[in-house]
């Protein structure tokens, strides 16, 4: 029997114009398809023109000018709506989804929709549930006594996995597919019996008690950020108030 890290896997990553994932917009996307370890990969790339200002702060990080974007991006709508389909067909395939710290590119995902499509991001998987790996809480859970800092770049050198052209949407999505696939191989005698179905439902109950530990953290060190404890998906202000 083919363990889940060494069978598909579909992975997903965005470039956005900040941090905020309620407000800010997607300017890249991309999807990766990988049929088993050491294969090509596959991938979709999208490019946005946000209709809104880029910051410089942000375009100094993923390397997208507004002046770029504005000529070679396409309007939200449709690339928000191809996106959805293409993860929602990778569903289908039975293919879990990759996402490096997945509340902020699948939540951002969803208030694009919902702000082009008027529809939510839950809509393209009624029938076929999104099945979600991320190899942030993933390596958090398993090897939580580590120190450092556990960003992409990070959990790459400390997996050995390359990554060329870091905050590029498609190499984050291929990187952070290597480095699930490397969690797996090292902790092999933890997950593995576990479907991805049974790892998604873990990783959110995993998530919510590393939003616990974080907030807890903060408030001794005085810092007023909020931790939300939602997994992959933040639900919405409104549909929760």
């Amino acid at each position: 029997m083919t363990c889940w890290y060494e069978g598909p896997l579909a992975a997903f990553g965005t470039e956005t114009t900040g941090v905020d994932a309620e407000t800010d917009r997607i300017v890249s996307a991309a999807a990766v398809v990988q049929d088993a370890p050491g294969t090509r990969p596959r991938v979709s790339r999208w490019l946005v023109n946000p209709g809104v200002p880029v910051p410089a702060a942000a375009s100094e990080v993923h390397g997208l000018t507004e002046d770029h974007l504005r000529l070679h991006g396409r309007w939200p709508a449709p690339v928000m709506h191809e996106v959805a389909q293409e993860l929602a067909g990778q569903a289908r395939m039975g293919r879990p989804l990759v996402v490096m710290n997945a509340p902020f590119d699948l939540t951002p995902l969803d208030r694009e929709l919902r702000r082009h499509r008027a529809m939510p991001l839950s809509r393209w998987f009624e029938r076929t549930p999104l099945l979600v790996l991320d190899p942030l809480v993933l390596d958090r859970h398993l090897d939580r006594y580590r120190k450092g800092r556990r960003t992409l770049t990070d959990l790459c050198v400390h997996y050995g996995v390359g990554l060329e052209g870091a905050h590029d949407a498609a190499a984050d999505a291929v990187a952070s597919l290597e480095v699930t696939r490397a969690v797996g191989r090292r902790f092999a005698s933890r997950p593995e019996c576990l479907s991805p179905g049974e790892l998604h439902t873990l990783q959110a109950v995993w998530h919510a008690g590393q939003a616990r530990g974080l907030q807890v953290w903060f408030a001794r060190n005085g810092t007023p950020e909020a931790v939300a404890p939602a997994w992959p998906l933040r639900p919405h202000l409104r549909a929760a108030a």
